[in-house]
């Protein structure tokens, strides 16, 4: 039977203590392993070793899915309190509907509350929801040109090609015509991600409803080439009820479509980096809630340098506001006292620095998560007269909290 794990951040995976919840077999170990050896600029998982357990793969900032060939499905969430599983997939899915350009942002999170299901099979409900919409609004038809060598004239006949098919066969005629059909690209990208889903879910009500949806697109081809095709499609206003499950579709057939990666000893894998993630939940946050108007996130007007009026070193913030007046980096790290300065990082507060110069700003802020050590939500006050910086707190679960953020003192 395939083996289910869920680890949080900074857990580890190791395959020889068999009592441990995160034992694995040796062989699903060495894919893995080879898998973070082929992604080793990424830093989904770290090879380390552990007094006791011998080597082991550490998870690291990188959250989501990993799943290998023999089907053992490895979960990584966030390290967020002391949260259960259920609560730490909820938090999840909400940062992740605040990412750009993603399928996420539909989902209703009150539909987990009951479930505890894992994620994968999360993702899986989410885009048979969307599809659901989709089918009941009628999938589209469209006219699809189609060469074929057929028994009776339609369409336009195709002189050279008859010449070259049917010198002998006089009773053929090869033919150039459209067709109205619904086996159009979208729907075949719809029809292969159906099918790849099917072998992946171990959900048996997720499992139905890809058999009834597959009923549904019966006539319809399979795409066989799914990069071409996705390249083919045109989001017209027509075509836009299948904007939300064709960008599902990408995220499952492509899987790349937020952390790329490489090799062929995965079977599937969905990964977040945990600090972009945090970084586009603070920002739709103040992009909602604050009295700003202003609000950019990864700014790029400004570099550290120029040479021939070329710019060098890009400065990129996580978030601008009024043009430069306030500055905010986003960290994904719990501090604490105990650490040598807190947990702040010495490069971090320079890079802020240099932001602060370059866009002559008025207030500088590092923006970490809030944990259950921390006490209130204003930590530490570093103060230039010209250049004041400070270090706020983010609730990722009580958002309410994060009233007037900006304004603690």
């Amino acid at each position: 039977m395939a083996k289910q794990i869920v680890l949080k951040e900074f857990e580890f995976l190791q395959y020889k203590n068999e009592e441990q919840n995160s034992y694995i077999e040796k062989t699903t170990f060495e894919a893995i392993e080879k898998f973070v050896l082929e992604n080793e600029t990424e830093q989904y998982l770290k090879i380390t070793t552990k007094k006791g357990f011998g080597k082991v793969l550490q998870a690291q900032n990188y959250v989501g899915v990993i799943q290998t060939k023999d089907g053992t499905t490895i979960e990584i969430l966030p390290k967020i309190k002391n949260f259960n599983e259920q609560k730490l997939k909820e938090i999840l899915i909400n940062m992740l509907k605040t990412l750009k350009k993603s399928p996420f942002k539909n989902f209703n999170t009150a539909n987990l509350k009951a479930s505890k299901m894992p994620l994968l099979e999360i993702f899986i409900s989410m885009f048979l929801e969307e599809l659901a919409k989709l089918v009941q609004k009628g999938i589209k038809s469209d006219y699809v040109q189609k060469e074929e060598n057929l028994k009776f004239l339609k369409g336009k006949l195709k002189i050279s090609e008859q010449i070259k098919q049917n010198s002998v066969h006089k009773e053929r005629f090869f033919v150039l015509y459209e067709e109205f059909t619904s086996d159009r690209v979208e729907n075949r990208l719809i029809k292969i991600t159906l099918e790849y889903l099917y072998k992946k879910s171990k959900s048996n009500k997720n499992q139905q409803r890809i058999r009834e949806f597959l009923f549904v697109f019966d006539e319809i081809k399979i795409s066989h080439n799914i990069k071409t095709d996705f390249e083919k499609i045109k989001l017209n206003r027509q075509m836009k009820d299948y904007e939300q499950v064709l960008l599902w579709c990408k995220t499952f057939l492509l899987e790349n479509s937020f952390s790329p990666h490489k090799g062929n000893d995965i079977a599937f894998a969905l990964l977040f980096d945990m600090n972009l993630l945090f970084e586009s939940y603070v920002y739709d946050y103040l992009k909602k809630n604050s009295k700003f108007k202003n609000i950019k996130n990864q700014d790029k007007k400004h570099h550290l340098a120029y040479e021939d009026e070329k710019g060098k070193f890009a400065l990129k913030p996580d978030i601008v506001i009024d043009d430069g007046k306030i500055i905010i980096d986003t960290k994904w790290k719990i501090l604490s006292e105990s650490k040598s300065n807190q947990g702040i990082s010495q490069s971090d507060m320079y890079q802020l620095y240099a932001y602060g110069k370059k866009y002559k700003s008025e207030n500088l802020y590092l923006i970490y998560p809030k944990d259950e050590v921390v006490e209130g939500n204003l930590y530490h006050y570093y103060e230039d007269k010209e250049l004041p910086l400070k270090i706020l707190f983010f609730d990722v679960e009580k958002l309410e909290n994060n009233d007037n953020l900006l304004n603690k003192r």
